[in-house]
């Protein structure tokens, strides 16, 4: 089994363009699990919403997922894999620092719709990127790799949101604490925007495609 996982680890570390894209992905999602944590308390204290206006906020990801599965095939062909991923990494931190200003529940949702159309959109281009690239035969350990990138910095990123709202709300209140997670949030996400677009390039893309098929 180490030796397998090893061989997955070894092959994604020396890809040019999978092992940046690996780190990216990480980095999104720790980004993302730091307003993720406090969402919750967001609502209800900053929002102000119900328990019925909540499962309405709810349903936002839902739609916004359902469009981006949809369109999103018809967006990275219309302007390309990495105009796409561009696309995705400058919307999602611009609707997180939207949100931090909001206090209507119905401009969150239709924000959190945009943001979840976005993350769908960048899977849409990466996942299917990876299986074109990664060998038949070592999709699953590769893929494995892949995912202890992309999703270990989730519990890191929810640990510091909720860290940040107890060093902020001390001094300045529970309502700038909660916001004081969006806008760090959004900081972070527009610095990966401006890091991440110089390396995930439609160019960088398409060399990384015709490379796979060549290897194949």
């Amino acid at each position: 089994f180490r030796a397998e996982i090893k061989e997955g680890f070894t092959w994604l570390w020396s890809h040019t363009l999978l092992r940046p894209m690996a780190i990216i992905l990480g980095l999104l999602n720790g980004i993302a699990s730091l307003t993720g944590a406090v969402f919750i308390l967001f609502a209800q204290e900053v929002l102000g919403t119900t328990v019925f206006i909540f499962a309405i906020l709810g349903t936002a990801g839902a739609i916004g997922g359902i469009a981006g599965g949809l369109l999103g095939p018809k967006v990275s062909e219309k302007i390309g894999s990495g105009r796409s991923l561009a696309l995705a990494l400058f919307v999602m931190p611009l609707s997180t620092l939207l949100i931090g200003f909001t206090s209507q529940w119905y401009i969150v949702w239709v924000l959190v719709v945009i943001e979840t159309f976005t993350a769908v959109l960048w899977n849409v281009v990466t996942v299917s990127l990876r299986q074109s690239l990664i060998p038949t035969n070592l999709l699953g350990r590769v893929n494995s790799v892949y995912r202890f990138f992309a999703w270990g910095t989730i519990p890191v990123g929810s640990l510091l949101g909720g860290g940040l709202v107890a060093i902020f709300e001390g001094p300045f209140g529970r309502e700038i604490a909660f916001r004081s997670v969006y806008f760090v949030g959004a900081a972070l996400g527009f610095l990966l925007f401006f890091v991440a677009t110089r390396v995930l390039t439609t160019e960088a893309i398409d060399e990384a495609r015709a490379a796979g098929a060549n290897n194949q």
